[in-house]
């Protein structure tokens, strides 16, 4: 997987689609690689921004400022406006990100616990089993991140260390049999050499992991 840090990314967006989008009055979305895009958004579309601009009633009295785009998209985004185009820098929105790109993304690390669950339900399945044999979620992620084609949003720092992210894996069925061989194979040495897993002594839910993993 690739990671987008959205503290060294700059996002360049096309002027003049950003314009007729925010014109349109239509909720729109920006993606990671600066496209403009409306609801109903693809599946696993990363936003780095989502929203709708509704222009105030006018008034021929009191005649208002015309808005610039740093007002229109809101003051936790960077903008530098260079001709035709608009360079836009979105950590500091990353909290609003999180939950704008969150109904999209295949897994959750943006809290201290990390990983809890993966929105695929195959995936999780795998996942759930896997713990009877104490393969945990940071595992399997990291696993995903090394094999797998997809995206980490992210925000991540050196000094002091500082990660928030959300994981989006780009072919599913690629992840599961990652996944599934990789429980099979840990699982099988666990049985063969660690005593806590001896066949003999596992408990239900163990065994019904092993079956559900081809190793009963």
């Amino acid at each position: 997987m690739t990671k987008f840090n959205l503290f060294k990314e700059i996002i360049i967006v096309d002027k003049l689609l950003l314009l007729q989008a925010i014109n349109s009055s239509k909720v729109f979305g920006i993606n990671i690689y600066g496209a403009i895009k409306y609801e109903p958004f693809s599946d696993k579309e990363i936003l780095i921004y989502k929203g709708r601009h509704i222009p105030e009633p006018t008034n021929a009295l009191v005649p208002k400022p015309t808005p610039n785009l740093e007002s229109m998209l809101g003051k936790n985004y960077q903008l530098v406006v260079d001709d035709d185009r608009v360079l836009i820098k979105a950590f500091s929105n990353w909290q609003e990100l999180i939950g704008v790109n969150m109904p999209r993304a295949s897994y959750d690390d943006t809290t201290a616990d990390g990983v809890a669950e993966f929105s695929n339900k195959e995936l999780e399945t795998i996942g759930w089993h896997a713990t009877d044999f104490d393969v945990n979620y940071r595992t399997l992620v990291e696993l995903l991140e090394q094999k797998c084609e997809g995206t980490l949003l992210c925000i991540e720092q050196e000094e002091p260390y500082q990660f928030s992210g959300l994981g989006f894996i780009a072919d599913d069925a690629e992840a599961k049999k990652v996944m599934f061989e990789y429980c099979q194979n840990i699982i099988t040495e666990k049985l063969k050499s660690d005593s806590d897993f001896a066949r003999d002594e596992l408990d239900d839910d163990q065994v019904e992991a092993l079956k559900f993993f081809e190793l009963s």
